[in-house]
């Protein structure tokens, strides 16, 4: 085992897991790929394309290399970055995109066809010959995609979104981030810090430099035990936060028990949405690689992860290493790990007037040129003044200089700046509002100075906030600047790695060039850099350097390509936020329901809502048969139905009338004090848009319905008319749909029923005729109101009363009409008793209809404006010719009626030149004894007693259907008038 001595790993426990089926030990505090790394295993992935051997190269969010699955079963999770899977006892993990082992992949294979698969070969292969493209070439790109893979098993695991306000957010725990956060948190302003690490600290965990004379985890320490002790800083360790957004909002997912062997009935993940009144940003920097022959052998890293693995997880790569550097940080690799007993071969810096910094053998003014050992790095050859020799070396740390993390500064389309004194791009000016940028993420390398600009960040937003702070004591700290020079890659003619993941070499990019593939974006896309799980956060800086350099330009001539959220990959079931099965949308229950339920109903979605579809009872073997008898005792004696669904507006003021006559096509303000009248609403372009009742109340009082599924569309249809169309009115609206439980008696009974609920309220049909409405008491005083409206054409009445006595009416309603048959019904025989009575519903008002189809053309008033008034007359839209609601019986009872099949006359062939219109709504009728169903068809009022076929081939069905009224039952009417 190459595991070293010290580190921050808490040697006392030892966990056991296995990769690839082998079982190894690790420590609390590791990550698996420092564990794997301290067993000797360097070996951990295939890259994309040709399957080269892979290992790990950076610590952190940014590996583009160590892609793993994580779990078993149905808990697999694929692509996860070995350096960010904190190990836990019993972690399975396994390596992915392979066929075969991992040290014997046979797709290695297209290694050997390298270069037929350069740049740009998907845009030029797949294009001919055109036959290709379904049969192979489609197929064969579906196979290849991907990295890792899916149990395709249900999610077993559960997320959760929340919401959090603060006056500082904090992005990223390091020097910058804690100085930041201490700084706004003793003011007493409310600060959030975030950090996608589980131990706060950033790279002063990773490094060996002291605080005020003493180890960097004791100042840490200090630190955040003051953090935990005020009540008014909340601090979020595995949180990372992945995306700026509109005015102050940053969506983060916070780990909750990824690192668990067993959740517990905890949550997984949960997806944060946080909106902050300022922000600083201390999001740190990403070090930088450099290109040369053979880069990509697992062992060769990044030195400043190199170093990351040695000073907190105490673990190397290899027993003897090298570093290549153009800059004074991968000396600092190098004394770390010689303090640490690693043997170190050489440091080859670029820089011919480097100096070493330790007692190890420096080779200034060199560069490495090639490298030996496919499955790990065994030698590496260095270069200088035309000669070369080779070094034995199990492990090379590379560093070509550090990029900020200005991610989250250019998500609103904030474009970075180039910085020639660090040779890396920094934020720039148009920052997203109220965000500070502080620490290496500005640019400021080193801790000192991260310390100073986090305070310095911390108070400059405070400040904007009108909060006074203080500046805090920092800790003596390192303050040496780093020396570097602008070295982007080694010349050469071996395969150099620009982007490890999808194997974009320094050729790739000089082909884009002589292909005129030369602007970043076209670039990125010839050659598929950077859109990988890393997002370029270690190539593409190097990439543009490369471009220039071909080019003739400069880095900032050639530009940049800017980011997008998220920062890192997100999974997609924390993004639904456990929005799964019963949870996939909010649920809104009726007042009834758990009435309903005790009375064994099978309840059915209708929009956000859950109804009550039927109410079975013992020896009823179909749903049929349960609806059946709904319909029939509802039409025979009294049945009761929750509709509180349907949308309810108070409209209020002294032009409420004139309000309405404007939004409903037919004459509101005309209405009577005490009376209902049916309304249609048309859109602006002159189709229906929705239907419901007005009820008059008052002068200066109406309420109207709208149907369940249109009820928060029409209430902002009626507020954008009132605010934006009309703000000189006298009106006002409230969405009462949740004040009021509405339940709708119908049937021969339904007067008698009421009449022993209300208080001494006529319910005569001289005193109460049909379409009144008033309010009244019920109950012995409960204030309600009364509306006698029928929607399945028998005498019915709604009443309606504050939604927390809805139950209670309900059940006072059943129990007072038990000797008169009351039959609690649900959503299903609701649509047999308007389908048999014609009334139009949800089906018929499907944004294709008009006034006219639906039979309603006479009440879109001449005589008054209205929304799409006039565009419901302009030609074609009122010809007598045109599809019309008609009502459809089948000729042999015993035939289906399909909702959705096509009408065409009988012998007409079935295509569209011939399509007559289509069934809407369909059903079977208990009284009728056979389907029937409501559609629109061509010149339908003349068509009637004519004989036409529904054809419905997804089913190889064909009805013959006679022509009939939509009025199934009582045509004239008389029933509800009763």
């Amino acid at each position: 085992m190459t595991r070293l001595s010290g580190g921050l790993i808490d040697r006392s426990r030892t966990l056991s897991f296995t990769f690839d089926g082998r079982t190894y030990a690790g420590h609390p505090g590791d990550t698996l790929a420092s564990a794997l790394l301290a067993n000797d295993v360097r070996l951990m992935g295939r890259s994309f394309k040709y399957h080269r051997p892979r290992g790990v190269v950076s610590a952190g969010s940014e590996e583009p290399n160590a892609l793993v699955e994580l779990r078993e079963g149905a808990r697999q999770e694929p692509n996860t970055r070995a350096t960010m899977a904190e190990l836990y006892d019993g972690l399975t993990a396994r390596s992915q995109n392979r066929i075969g082992r991992l040290d014997f992949d046979l797709m290695a294979v297209n290694d050997l066809a390298a270069p037929l698969l350069a740049a740009g070969f998907y845009y030029k292969t797949f294009m001919w010959p055109r036959a290709f493209w379904e049969r192979l070439y489609e197929p064969m790109i579906r196979r290849a995609a991907g990295l890792g893979s899916l149990s395709m098993l249900a999610d077993p695991d559960a997320y959760d979104k929340g919401f959090l306000h603060c006056d500082l957010l904090v992005i990223g725990g390091g020097a910058a981030g804690l100085a930041a956060a201490l700084t706004a948190a003793r003011t007493g302003a409310r600060v959030i810090l975030c950090d996608e690490d589980f131990r706060l600290g950033g790279r002063l965990l990773a490094e060996s430099h002291t605080l005020d004379d003493a180890p960097a985890t004791e100042w840490i320490a200090k630190t955040l035990a003051e953090m935990e002790s005020l009540p008014n800083l909340r601090l979020m360790t595995r949180t990372t936060v992945f995306g700026t957004f509109d005015h102050g909002v940053f969506g983060a997912v916070e780990r909750v028990s990824d690192h668990l062997a067993d959740p517990g009935g905890r949550v997984r993940q949960t997806l944060w949405r946080i909106t902050a009144r300022r922000t600083v940003l201390a999001a740190g920097a990403t070090e930088r690689h450099i290109p040369f022959a053979n880069n990509d052998r697992p062992g060769i890293m990044l030195a400043g992860a190199m170093r990351s693995f040695a000073n907190r997880q105490a673990a190397c790569p290899a027993r003897t290493i090298a570093v290549f550097t153009n800059n004074d940080d991968g000396h600092r690799t190098a004394l770390d790990l010689a303090a640490r007993g690693v043997q170190v071969a050489a440091v080859i810096d670029s820089r011919p007037d480097a100096r070493a910094i330790g007692s190890y053998d420096l080779f200034a003014g060199a560069t490495v040129t090639d490298t030996r050992g496919r499955l790990g790095l065994t030698r590496v050859q260095i270069t200088r003044g035309g000669t070369s020799h080779w070094i034995e070396a199990g492990a090379l740390g590379v560093s070509g200089g550090w990029n900020p993390n200005v991610h989250l500064a250019s998500h609103h389309r904030g474009r970075p700046v180039w910085d020639e004194a660090r040779l890396a791009f920094v934020p720039g000016p148009d920052l997203p509002a109220g965000m500070h940028v502080a620490g290496a993420a500005a640019g400021q390398g080193s801790t000192h100075a991260a310390l100073a600009s986090g305070a310095e960040a911390a108070m400059a937003a405070l400040e904007a906030m009108g909060i006074a702070a203080t500046r805090p004591d920092l800790p003596r700290a390192e303050d040496a600047p780093l020396r570097q020079a602008a070295f982007w890659h080694v010349p050469g003619k071996g395969r150099a790695w620009v982007d490890f993941q999808n194997d974009v070499t320094v050729k790739d990019i000089a082909l884009a060039h002589q292909e005129n593939m030369r602007p970043v974006e076209h670039l990125k896309r010839w050659t598929t850099l950077g859109m990988a799980t890393d997002q370029g956060k270690t190539a593409n800086v190097t990439a543009l350097a490369v471009m220039a350099e071909l080019t003739g330009r400069t880095i900032p001539q050639t530009g940049t390509t800017i980011f997008r959220p998220p920062y890192t990959g997100v999974s997609l079931g924390v993004l639904g936020g456990g929005d799964t099965g019963a949870s996939f949308r909010p649920r809104r229950l009726t007042p009834t329901h758990e009435w309903a339920r005790a009375q064994g109903a099978v309840f059915v979605e209708a929009g956000p809502w859950m109804r009550a579809q039927y109410f079975p009872r013992p020896g009823e073997t179909t749903w049929r048969e349960t609806v059946d008898r709904e319909v029939l005792a509802t039409r025979a004696g009294v049945g009761l139905c929750d509709v509180t669904t349907l949308g309810k507006v108070d409209v209020q003021g002294a032009d409420a009338g004139e309000f309405l006559n404007r939004v409903y096509a037919n004459a509101m303000g005309s209405l009577k004090v005490g009376m209902v009248r049916y309304g249609l609403m048309l859109r602006e372009d002159g189709h229906a848009y929705d239907d419901g009742t007005c009820a008059r109340l008052a002068e200066d009082h109406y309420v109207v319905t709208t149907t369940t599924a249109q009820a928060g569309p029409v209430y902002r249809h009626m507020e954008f008319a009132r605010q934006c169309l009309w703000p000189d009115l006298d009106v006002q609206l409230i969405s009462t749909t949740d004040a009021w439980a509405q339940i709708a008696v119908a049937g021969p009974n339904a007067r008698r029923l009421l009449e022993r609920v209300v208080d001494g309220f006529d319910l005569s049909n001289e005193a109460f005729p049909f379409m009144a409405c008033a309010p009244l008491t019920v109950c012995g005083g409960l204030r309600a109101r009364l509306f006698r409206i029928s929607f399945s054409g028998e005498l019915a009445y709604e009443i309606a009363v504050p939604a927390r006595y809805g139950a209670a009416l309900m059940a006072r309603l059943a129990q007072q009409g038990a000797d008169l048959g009351v039959t609690p019904y649900g959503t299903e025989a609701l649509g047999v008793l308007r389908i048999e009575k014609g009334h139009a519903a949800g089906n018929e008002l499907n944004g294709q209809t008009t006034a006219q189809m639906l039979g309603l053309g006479r009440m879109v008033s001449a005589k008054k404006d209205s929304i799409g008034a006039v565009l419901s007359r302009r030609e074609g839209m009122t010809t007598a010719e045109t599809r019309v609601l008609v009502g459809l019986q089948p000729v042999d009872p015993a035939a289906p009626v399909t909702a959705g099949a096509h009408l065409f006359a009988e012998g007409a062939a079935q295509v569209t030149a011939n399509d007559l219109g289509w069934i809407s709504s369909a059903c079977f009728s208990p009284h009728l004894g056979c389907a029937i169903g409501l559609g629109f068809l061509t010149d339908g009022k003349a068509r009637m007693g004519e004989v036409v076929i529904a054809a419905n081939p997804l089913q190889g069905q064909e009805t013959r259907l006679r022509v009939v009224s939509p009025h199934f039952i009582d045509p004239e009417g008389g029933r509800l008038r009763d």
